[in-house]
């Protein structure tokens, strides 16, 4: 439905009890009708009053909370251990290989995306679906192997709520980054490739 303009008369006439929401006034004319007839008079419109803000609200950081009970330090002992069985990995080992030059580099660089994505952090800056899609070598059935040694480490580390909770979290991930990868990764014959 195209906006409507409201007569120059309205709009001067609205402006000296409600100057500061005459725009909104003039793109809703038809709102500000019903709003008429629903009080059987004229609307009046009345300044949004935002309450004061404590010192300590507007200091407080907004992110949600941590998804689970879960340090930093614990995030990044995972990740260390998991990498290290990566490398070893005979499969997966090779795929690693060819794209990571500097580990502990890359290491840094999922401890975060994994802080972020539990503990809310924003030091993550990255996109893992381009950067799977980017390295061309990595097929939707290795996340089973991903996966599984991932879960390994989750177990031989943390408590058990603490695993079962990353280690779902890991999994809608890894869902996600199989189902994008399914799409590009396919022989010329049109067959998928899983490995």
């Amino acid at each position: 439905m195209p906006c409507t303009k409201t007569p120059a008369s309205d709009r001067s006439e609205r402006r000296a009890d409600n100057s500061e929401y005459a725009h909104e006034l003039a793109v809703h004319p038809r709102l500000i009708g019903k709003a008429e007839r629903a009080v059987k008079g004229p609307a009046t419109l009345r300044p949004l009053v935002m309450p004061q803000q404590s010192p300590d609200l507007a200091a407080m950081d907004h992110a949600p909370p941590a998804r689970f009970a879960i340090t930093a330090t614990e995030i990044q002992a995972v990740v260390t251990a998991f990498y290290a069985d990566v490398r070893r990995h005979p499969q997966l080992g090779a795929v690693f290989a060819a794209h990571v030059g500097d580990w502990p580099a890359h290491e840094a660089k999922i401890t975060a995306f994994w802080c972020n994505a539990i503990l809310h952090q924003r030091d993550y800056d990255g996109n893992p679906m381009a950067a799977h899609k980017a390295a061309g070598n990595v097929r939707p059935g290795m996340f089973d192997a991903w996966l599984g040694l991932f879960d390994q480490n989750l177990a031989r580390l943390l408590a058990p709520d603490q695993a079962q909770a990353w280690s779902a979290l890991a999994h809608r991930i890894g869902r996600g980054l199989r189902y994008g990868l399914l799409e590009p990764a396919r022989a010329p014959s049109g067959a998928p490739l899983l490995f």
